[in-house]
């Protein structure tokens, strides 16, 4: 992935709700250079959905409906577990 996309996905994952910009900045940060490619584009996608869906699916009080986004959403789980 080139740095200009790097640096637009590092601009997506600071959404202005502080509940998100906790768990994807870091990931972001941290853990998404590591991503496999097709992980990354995952993670992109991700990043698409509406701040409300994303609140709630990383809040853990719902699912989903594209269960594409399950394993994503795990690793940005794990990873701010392991930080905390």
């Amino acid at each position: 992935m080139s740095e200009i996309n790097v640096q637009r996905i590092y601009w997506h994952s600071r959404r202005g709700m502080l509940e998100l910009d906790l768990l994807l900045m870091p990931f972001a940060r941290e853990v998404f250079p590591s991503l496999s490619e097709a992980e990354q584009l995952l993670y992109q996608d991700f990043l698409e959905q509406e701040d409300q869906d994303l609140f709630v699916w990383l809040m853990e009080r719902g699912q989903p409906a594209q269960a594409r986004f399950t394993p994503i959403i795990e690793q940005i789980l794990a990873h701010s577990r392991k930080v905390d």
